[in-house]
């Protein structure tokens, strides 16, 4: 697997990782490639990592968690905790979790 955002970096990318021209390459977005017979293990890997940091980022605690993503996405300006939830749809959190720390905390970050 590998990262390019040009037809050089592309090139230089294939002949680091010794991929032959003749090797079926996947384009697995942002910039990522990597061989055919890889992708589902890149996939699953990505998975892993992306679950591994969810179990992190909760050892802050769910509350913190929430309140740092309302306030990332504006929530107490705009008025809408939409995107908040979106973010953490994978997250062991409800909606009705969100709104509870967004209404705590609204008059404090209320801009």
């Amino acid at each position: 697997m590998f990262f390019a955002f040009s037809n050089d970096q592309f090139k230089k990318g294939m002949e680091e990782k010794e991929i032959s021209k003749e090797s079926k390459v996947v384009r697995m977005g942002q910039g990522m490639f990597c061989p055919s017979e890889n992708a589902k293990e890149v996939i699953e890997q990505m998975d892993l990592i992306y679950k591994e940091a969810i179990a992190e980022d909760i050892k802050q605690g769910i509350a913190r968690v929430i309140l740092r993503e309302l306030q990332n996405h504006e929530c107490f300006y705009t008025g809408d905790i939409t995107d908040c939830v979106n973010k953490l749809e994978d997250y062991p959190v409800t909606e009705e979790e969100i709104r509870k720390v967004f209404r705590k905390n609204r008059n404090k970050f209320n801009y």
